[in-house]
């Protein structure tokens, strides 16, 4: 038997395998219990390791790790509160020092930027990207550490790799033929199908283990679904339990492949964030889709932008502008067995997807929320902060009202003037924000 002939019949028992044990059962929502053993010995393994390590650790060291989440104690009192103390009716050079306060604060650590790094791990989860504030080592931990290793890029990469490759594959070359059928139900129904399958396989290469709560609250046609972002996963994740008109940013490289092959077999809305023309009409678009009741629940991230999982940013009121039924979705994963936020300053999609398939799975929580309509009385912007809030609570996360552009842009002048704005009125009201109110 020569090489060829080998290296052949290993690739056929490959994907026989692939095809027979978790393809075609993962592509009709089904489940041999493969996953479910491999998540209790890893539960298991992650216990273990964790014991290892406190039993290693010193006291000091754990609660110097512990102390590393949060490195200012801040005073969240407000600014007429803070300078009461420093200063008398008028002007006092002593208020500086409550600005410079402020400013260090913000400096050292704020609570924006934070967001947009991955979530600081209360113990190890095994993989060396994560070993930053867990130093003790043993040598059965570093021998299930290598076998750790072996295991992640000899056998599940590979293995997620084929199911990832086929899954998108099938979803661009399915979409595609799709797309030339003539506007009908069949068309509807094929794409729903070909939308449904391949996004199970490709959670399935991810390893990934979703547990749905609440489905009576389902997005219903017709209406629209919203949810906290972490990543472009997140479609995966609410799209393997039910299919969605998406809205979203234009990408290039993969996700621009992607993007322009689904777009022909369902209305979904691509636009550039940056042209206005783009925003209006999406407006438009969105108003006629959920006018008729038929259609898709359209799928939309309000935040605008990936946060790591542990708050929900400011929500773009535009969502909330358009009428209709909102279905409120909070997305919470486990960063204990893998990392799910995407910083795509830092990573394009190809090494972002690696990343993921390299690290044990991905594990979350979905809460579908009753559905909420706007209030008599009340605007875009309020309204969208009540479902943030709403989300947050369900979803353990923390509530800001930080934009999540400030990502990528700078602050707001705004913000700079409304801080001169209250500290004037404090001076020209001797003293108080509420005297000028008055």
């Amino acid at each position: 038997m020569d090489g060829a002939e080998l290296a052949g019949k290993i690739v056929y028992t490959w994907l026989t395998l692939v095809l027979g044990f978790i393809l075609l059962p993962s592509a009709f929502g089904v489940s041999l219990g493969i996953s479910e053993l491999y998540m209790k010995i890893l539960v298991k393994t992650l216990e273990w390791a964790t014991l290892r390590i406190e039993k290693g650790v010193s006291k000091e060291s754990v609660l110097k790790n512990s102390a590393s989440v949060g490195i200012i104690q801040r005073d969240e009192s407000p600014m007429e509160k803070g300078l009461s103390g420093l200063r008398g009716r008028d002007f006092e050079l002593s208020d500086v020092f409550y600005f410079s306060k402020k400013g260090l604060e913000a400096i050292v650590e704020d609570e924006v930027t934070q967001r947009f790094s991955s979530e600081e791990l209360v113990s190890w989860n095994l993989l060396t990207r994560t070993n930053v504030n867990f130093q003790y080592i043993s040598p059965k931990l570093t021998m299930v550490w290598v076998l750790g290793v072996i295991v992640r890029y000899c056998v599940l990469l590979p293995l997620r790799v084929t199911l990832a490759f086929i899954g998108i594959s099938f979803l661009v070359i399915g979409t595609t033929l799709v797309g030339q059928l003539p506007e009908s139900s069949l068309k509807n129904r094929l794409s729903e199908l070909v939308h449904l399958t391949c996004c199970r396989i490709c959670v399935r290469a991810l390893s990934g283990t979703i547990h749905y709560h609440n489905k009576q609250y389902r997005p219903q046609k017709g209406g629209i679904c919203v949810a906290n972002h972490t990543s472009p996963i997140d479609v995966l994740i609410l799209t393997t339990d039910g299919c969605y008109a998406m809205v979203g940013q234009v990408h290039g490289g993969l996700m621009g492949i992607i993007q322009r092959a689904m777009v022909k077999a369902c209305p979904h809305v691509w636009f550039e964030r940056s042209e206005m023309k783009d925003r209006h009409l999406v407006t438009k678009r969105l108003r006629e889709h959920i006018a008729d009741k038929k259609k898709l629940p359209i799928l939309i991230f309000p935040e605008g932008t990936c946060i790591n999982n542990t708050s929900v940013m400011m929500f773009k009121k535009g969502s909330f502008e358009i009428g209709g039924t909102i279905y409120p979705v909070a997305i919470k994963y486990n960063p204990q067995f893998g990392d799910a936020f995407w910083n795509s300053s830092k990573y394009n999609m190809v090494s972002y997807l690696l990343r993921v398939m390299t690290s044990w799975a991905i594990v979350c929580d979905v809460w579908y929320m009753p559905p909420m309509t706007r209030e008599e009385g009340e605007d875009a912007v309020q309204f969208a902060n009540r479902v943030k809030s709403a989300i947050a609570i369900q979803g353990g996360l923390t509530e800001l009202p930080w934009d999540g552009g400030l990502k990528r842009a700078k602050v707001k002048d705004t913000f700079k003037e409304q801080q001169q704005k209250n500290y004037s009125k404090m001076i020209v009201g001797n003293g108080s924000l509420n005297s000028e109110l008055d």
